[in-house]
C-alpha cells in the first residue's frame, strides 16, 4: 500500500531551517516505535532518513545518539542502554532542495502492519537535479531498519534522470537481497518493492524539482498515478428489494424488511452467549494439552509439574475416557490422542484448574516427548505419495473423447485455491453442567449441531443420548466451523466434568482456536478444455484434490459440492469431473460457508478466463454464450426448472453499466501505465439441500400458554443469520398474530430430538417449513373456538379451549420430498432447487505494489420471495465480504513441518471496512417465486459467497492489461487468494525482471501452499 505518513512529512518538508524536537512526553506510538525495533515499524525508516536525534537519559546524565544504521543492533534490538530511557527526538528540518517521502506496504491497506516500509530523502546542489545527499530507508528487509549505503553512495553527484533510475535498481536488486528461508516469506516481492518503491520516490522528486523550475525530464501524463497518494472515498450503497403485494394485511410481517430481533441486544452488549452464562459455584475451568509435531509417537507425557501448580486439580488423558476414545464425524479421531499425534494441534489432554489462568500455565508445563514420523503437509506432497481418503468420487455425463475431437481448440491449466480460517468472533467454548445422577449431563455450547454435540459426548461418557441435554441460546458466528469440529472441545469438557462430578467451562483464546479446529479446504484443479472458435464450450475433464487434513470429517461431502458445481453456470455436453481427498498432517479442515461450492466454481471460472483470453475476446461474452437454459441438464442428470439466471445477468448488465465501464476502463487504461482497472461479471447457480439425504429433515414444537403467548422452538441454531427471527415471521403469518407474542428462547436437544445442523443453507426452508405444519396443527385445534367466538380475541380462543381441555402444545416434523443422488448411476435429484446470481465488479490495481481498490460491484441475487429483505440483504453482503476476505486477502501460512504461521488477526487478514467497494449495489431479483420452498423464498447463506470471484477476476483482467504492456498475452495462473504479493509479481515488468526467484529445492521455504 502506498501512502506518504503524512503527519511525519509535514513536519520534515518544513523549508525553515533549525530542527523541531519532539520533548516529553513522546507520544506513546512515537517513543513505542523506536524503544521496541520492530524491523516492519512503519516510523522508524522515516526517523532514519531525515537524519533524527535521539536524547537518552539514565540516572548518570543524558546523551544524544544518531538515528543511522548502528542504532539498531539486532533483532529488535537497539544501542539504548538497559537503564536508559527516550527523553525527545530531534527531527531536522528539511531544506528546500531535500525531498522526503515515506512508503508502506501492507497485506491490507487499513489497521495492518507492513510488508515492507521504506523512507527517503534526497537532496539536491541548488538550482541543478545533481544529488547532493540520499538515504534509502526499508524496514522488513532484514532482522533491522536499514539503510541502502551502497546504492546511495554510488549515486551521488548524478543527474536525477533514467541512468540514474537503472543504476539505482541494479544497485538496489544487488543490495537488498533476503534469504529465500526468510521468516515472512515473500522474498521475490519483497525485494521487487525496494525498487518499485524508489520508483515512485523517483518520479514524485522529478514532479517536484521541475515544480521548482528545474530543468528535468517530464513524467508522462501515463506515469503520474503512480506518484498519487492514496486517499479513501466515501462510500456509498444502494439495497434494492421488492415491497409486499398491495392488500397485505399490516400484521403479516413475511416478505417485509424486519430488524433482527436480537439486534438491539447484541449492538448494546445485552444479547447472552455461552460464556455468559454465570459461573456455578464449585466450577472449573479447562485448558488443552496439545500436540507440537505434526506426525509422531508419543513416547512419554510428564504431566508432574503441572500438577504441583497452584489451583490445579486434575490432568486428564485418553485413560481418563469412560466410554468410547474415538469421536469425529466418522469416529476416526481420538477424544484424546493415545500413542500417537497426527497434526500439530492434535488433543493430547487437559488440565483442570480454579481458573482459566491457572489451568492455561499448568497445559504449558506439561512435557512430552516424541519419535518423529515424515509429514505429509500438502497436496503436492499427498498426490506423490497417493495419500488419499477412499472413495474417489467421478460424475461424467455426454462423450468426452467425442467432445475433445469436436473442439477447435483445446487448453490445459490448473489453479490452486487457499484454505480459510472461520474467524468468528466467539471461538469455541463449553461448559459442561453434571447433574450428579443417572450419568446425567447438561451442556451450554458453542455449535451449530447440537444432536451431533449430544451422541458425541454420551459416546465419550459411555451413557445413552438420553442423559445428556445440549442447550444453545445464541452463537457468535458459526459459518461451518462449529458444524463438526465444536465437539472436540465439547467432549474433552464432559470427560472432566464427569470425572470430577463438578462444572467444568472452556473458551478458547483466537490462537488455540486457529490452531486446533481447521477451516475451508484448501484446493487443487487440474483442467483441460475444449471449445470452439465461437467460444462455445464443448468438453471438460477436471480433477479437484482438497487438503482434508488428518481425518474425513466432513470432507467427501464437500468433495462432491465442488464436482457438482465444476461447471458452474454453464453449459457442458461432454463433461468428466474426478475428486481426490487428500490426507495429509494438518488439523482436519472442515464445513466452511460454501462448502465446496466456492472451490469448483472458482476453477470453472479460471478455464472460462483462459478460453476468452486465447480466443482474444472478452470473458463476459464467453460466459453469455456458455450460461444454461431452461430445461437444461447438469453432468448429474438434473433438469434445471424455474432458472433465473438469463434474468439475474442482464439485469446485472444493466444495473452496473457494464458497458459504459468497459468503455472507461478500456480508455482509463490506456492511458495509465502503473496502475490499471478491471472489469468482471461472474454468475453462480447454488445447489440448496444437504447431499447427504437423511440430514433433510427438521422438527419444531410450539407452546400456547393460556395468556395467548407462544414458545416457539426447533431444530435450527441462531448464530447472527436470522433464523430464529424468520421463524417467528413464519409462525407469526400461519397463526395470524404479531411478532411479540411469539417468543423463542433457546434450542436443545430435549425439546426438538434429532435435528439436522444446521448448514447447507437450508435451515430456513427445513424448520420453516416445520414451524408451519406446527403452527397449522395449532391452528386447527383452535379453529373450533374461532367458529363459536369469531369476534373473539387470540386470547379468548386460547383460553375456551384450554378451559375445554384442548392440547396447547404441538410438534411438527418436515422432510424434503423426491431427493437423492447415486454417484454409481449419475441419476437421482441431488437438489430441491437451485439459487442463483450473478455480480460485476470493476477493481483498481496499483502495478508497482499490488495494492488494490475495490472501486464497485454490483449484485443481483435471485432469493424467491424473500421471506425478509433487510435480512437476506444482510447476508448477501456478509456473504459476498467473506468471499472477497476469502480470494483476495485472507491467508493461512504452514511451515513445511506443518506448524500454523498465522494464528491470529496480527498475521492473519479479514476485510476490513475499506476493502468494502466504494459502490456496492445490492438488488434481489424481483417476481421470482419458487414453488420448493417456505412462503415462495430460496435459501440465501450460501450462495452469494462466490459472487466475489468477481473482484478476483476483475483483478485478473487489470493484470491482463498489465501484462500487455510488457507485451505478455495469453492465459497466465492466478492462483488465490489474489494478494498484493501474487499481483505484483504477476505485473511482469522491468522491475520484476531483476528479481528472479529462487530455484524451488534449493532451500527451504518459510511457508508451503498447503
Amino acid at each position: 500500500m502506498f501512502e506518504e505518513v503524512h503527519s511525519m512529512t509535514h513536519k520534515l518538508r518544513s523549508e525553515v531551517s533549525g530542527s523541531y524536537t519532539l520533548a516529553t512526553p513522546i507520544p506513546k506510538a512515537l517513543g513505542g516505535n523506536i524503544m521496541t525495533a520492530s524491523p516492519i515499524s512503519d516510523l522508524n525508516p522515516v526517523f532514519m532518513a531525515a537524519g533524527c536525534k535521539l536524547t537518552l537519559m539514565d540516572k548518570d546524565g543524558s546523551r544524544v545518539v544518531q538515528m543511522d544504521d548502528g542504532f539498531f543492533v539486532g533483532y529488535r534490538k537497539t544501542a539504548v542502554r538497559p537503564q536508559e530511557v527516550l527523553l525527545s527526538v530531534n527531527i531536522p528540518y528539511s531544506k528546500r532542495t531535500q525531498f522526503v517521502s515515506a512508503f508502506k506496504q501492507s497485506p491490507r491497506r487499513e489497521d495492518d502492519i507492513s510488508i515492507v516500509t521504506a523512507a527517503m530523502s534526497a537532496t539536491f546542489a541548488p538550482g541543478t537535479d545533481i544529488l547532493e545527499d540520499l538515504r534509502l530507508s526499508y524496514g522488513g528487509m532484514a532482522p533491522t531498519t536499514v539503510l541502502a549505503k551502497r546504492t546511495a553512495s554510488r549515486l551521488l553527484g548524478r543527474p536525477w534522470g533514467e541512468e540514474l533510475l537503472e543504476e539505482a535498481c541494479s544497485s538496489l536488486a544487488e543490495e537488498m537481497i533476503l534469504d529465500p528461508s526468510v521468516p515472512g516469506g515473500m522474498v521475490t516481492y519483497r525485494q521487487t518493492l525496494t525498487l518499485s518503491l524508489f520508483y515512485k520516490f523517483y518520479l514524485t522528486v522529478l514532479k517536484k524539482l521541475r515544480l521548482q523550475g528545474v530543468s528535468v525530464p517530464e513524467i508522462g501524463p501515463e506515469c503520474a498515478s503512480a506518484t498519487e497518494v492514496y486517499h479513501p472515498q466515501t462510500a456509498s450503497s444502494v439495497q434494492i428489494y421488492q415491497a409486499v403485494p398491495e392488500g397485505q394485511s399490516q400484521d403479516d410481517v413475511v416478505g417485509r424488511p424486519m430488524m433482527h430481533l436480537s439486534a438491539m441486544k447484541q449492538a448494546t452488549g445485552e444479547a447472552v452467549y455461552c460464556d455468559d452464562v454465570p459461573l456455578y459455584e464449585n466450577e472449573l475451568h479447562l485448558a488443552l494439552i496439545t500436540s507440537t509435531k505434526a506426525h509422531a509417537r508419543i513416547l512419554s507425557v510428564d504431566a508432574s509439574v503441572a500438577e504441583r501448580m497452584p489451583g490445579v486439580v486434575c490432568c486428564l488423558f485418553a485413560d481418563d475416557v469412560p466410554g468410547s476414545n474415538a469421536t469425529g464425524v466418522r469416529q476416526d479421531q481420538s477424544v484424546l490422542a493415545d500413542g500417537k499425534v497426527t497434526c500439530v494441534g492434535h488433543i493430547i489432554g487437559a488440565v483442570v484448574a480454579d481458573t482459566q489462568l491457572q489451568a492455561q500455565r499448568a497445559a504449558k508445563a506439561v512435557k512430552m516427548q516424541y519419535e518423529e514420523l515424515p509429514p505429509v503437509v500438502t497436496i503436492q506432497e499427498a498426490i506423490a505419495a497417493q495419500s488419499f481418503y477412499q472413495p474417489i468420487r467421478t460424475i461424467q455425463s455426454g462423450d468426452l473423447e467425442a467432445g475433445f475431437k469436436e473442439a477447435d481448440h483445446i487448453i490445459e491449466g490448473e489453479m490452486h485455491i487457499g484454505g480459510q480460517e472461520h474467524f468468528y468472533l466467539e471461538t469455541n467454548v463449553t461448559l459442561a453442567v453434571p447433574r450428579g445422577e443417572d450419568g446425567e449431563m447438561e451442556l451450554f455450547v458453542s455449535t451449530q449441531a447440537t444432536t451431533d454435540t449430544q451422541s458425541q459426548v454420551a459416546r465419550a461418557l459411555g451413557v445413552p443420548s438420553n442423559r445428556v441435554v445440549v442447550h444453545v441460546k445464541r452463537m457468535g458466528g458459526g459459518f461451518g466451523g462449529k458444524e463438526s469440529r465444536s465437539t472436540l472441545l465439547s467432549t474433552v469438557v464432559a470427560v472432566a466434568a464427569n470425572k470430577l462430578n463438578r462444572p467444568v467451562r472452556c473458551m478458547l483464546d483466537r490462537d488455540e482456536d486457529m490452531l486446533i479446529t481447521g477451516g475451508r479446504h484448501p484446493f487443487y484443479g487440474k483442467y483441460k478444455v475444449g471449445f470452439m472458435n465461437s467460444g462455445k464450450i464443448v468438453a471438460l475433464d477436471v480433477s479437484y484434490y482438497g487438503n482434508a487434513g488428518n481425518s474425513m470429517d466432513l470432507s467427501l461431502a464437500i468433495l462432491e459440492r465442488a464436482l457438482f458445481h465444476m461447471e458452474n453456470s454453464y453449459s457442458v455436453p461432454n463433461v468428466r469431473g474426478r475428486g481426490f481427498i487428500c490426507r495429509t498432517n494438518l488439523p482436519s479442515n472442515t464445513a466452511f460457508r460454501g462448502f465446496g461450492g466456492p472451490q469448483g466454481m472458482m476453477v470453472a471460472e479460471s478455464w472460462m478466463t483462459d478460453v476468452a483470453q486465447s480466443l482474444g475476446c472478452s470473458a463476459e461474452e464467453v460466459r453469455r454464450l456458455n450460461l444454461y437454459a431452461e430445461g437444461e441438464l447438469t453432468p448429474y442428470n438434473q433438469i434445471l426448472h424455474g432458472l433465473t439466471l438469463d434474468r439475474c445477468w442482464d439485469e446485472c448488465l444493466s444495473q452496473s453499466g457494464y458497458q459504459q465501464r468497459r468503455a472507461a476502463i478500456d480508455l482509463y487504461n490506456r492511458q495509465n501505465r502503473w496502475t490499471k482497472r478491471g472489469l468482471a461479471m461472474v454468475p453462480t447457480k447454488f445447489g440448496i439441500s444437504f447431499t447427504a439425504t437423511f440430514l433433510n429433515q427438521a422438527g419444531a414444537l410450539a407452546h400456547i400458554y393460556t395468556d395467548g403467548s407462544v414458545l416457539l422452538t426447533h431444530g435450527g441454531t441462531e448464530m447472527g443469520q436470522g433464523l430464529h427471527t424468520k421463524m417467528v415471521q413464519v409462525a407469526s403469518r400461519v397463526l395470524g398474530i404479531p411478532c411479540s407474542k411469539i417468543h423463542i428462547s433457546e434450542t436443545s436437544t430435549n425439546t426438538v430430538p434429532n435435528a439436522s445442523p444446521t448448514a447447507a443453507s437450508a435451515s430456513s426452508d427445513l424448520n420453516g417449513a416445520a414451524v408451519q405444519i406446527t403452527c397449522e396443527t395449532l391452528l386447527k385445534r383452535l379453529e373450533p373456538y374461532k367458529t363459536k367466538n369469531p369476534k373473539g380475541s387470540w386470547e379468548d380462543w386460547v383460553k375456551a379451549a384450554y378451559f375445554d381441555r384442548v392440547n396447547l402444545s404441538a410438534n411438527g416434523f418436515y422432510k424434503t420430498p423426491d431427493l437423492g443422488y447415486s454417484f454409481d448411476t449419475n441419476s437421482g435429484r441431488a437438489f430441491n432447487y437451485y439459487s442463483y446470481g450473478v455480480a460485476c465488479s470493476e477493481v483498481e490495481i496499483d502495478c508497482l505494489t499490488g495494492a488494490h481498490k475495490n472501486l464497485s460491484t454490483t449484485i443481483v441475487m435471485d432469493v424467491g420471495h424473500s421471506l425478509n429483505p433487510a435480512i437476506d440483504i444482510g447476508q448477501v453482503e456478509g456473504g459476498f465480504m467473506q468471499g472477497l476476505g476469502l480470494f483476495t486477502l485472507e491467508e493461512l501460512h504452514y511451515s513445511p513441518q506443518g506448524v500454523l504461521l498465522t494464528r491470529g488477526p496480527g498475521s492473519y487478514k479479514i476485510p476490513a471496512f475499506g476493502d468494502i467497494p466504494t459502490q456496492l449495489t445490492v438488488s434481489l431479483l424481483r417476481d421470482a417465486p419458487n414453488d420448493k420452498a417456505i412462503f415462495a423464498s430460496k435459501a440465501v447463506g450460501e450462495p452469494p459467497l462466490f459472487l466475489a470471484a468477481s473482484v478476483f477476476y476483475a483483478i485478473k483482467d487489470a493484470i491482463i492489461a498489465a501484462r500487455a504492456e510488457s507485451g505478455i498475452t495469453g492465459p497466465f495462473r492466478l492462483d488465490s487468494p489474489a494478494s498484493a504479493e501474487r499481483i505484483r509479481n504477476a505485473c511482469s515488468d522491468r522491475f520484476t525482471k531483476l528479481c528472479p526467484p529462487a530455484e524451488p529445492g534449493t532451500f527451504r521455504p518459510w511457508s508451503v501452499q498447503v
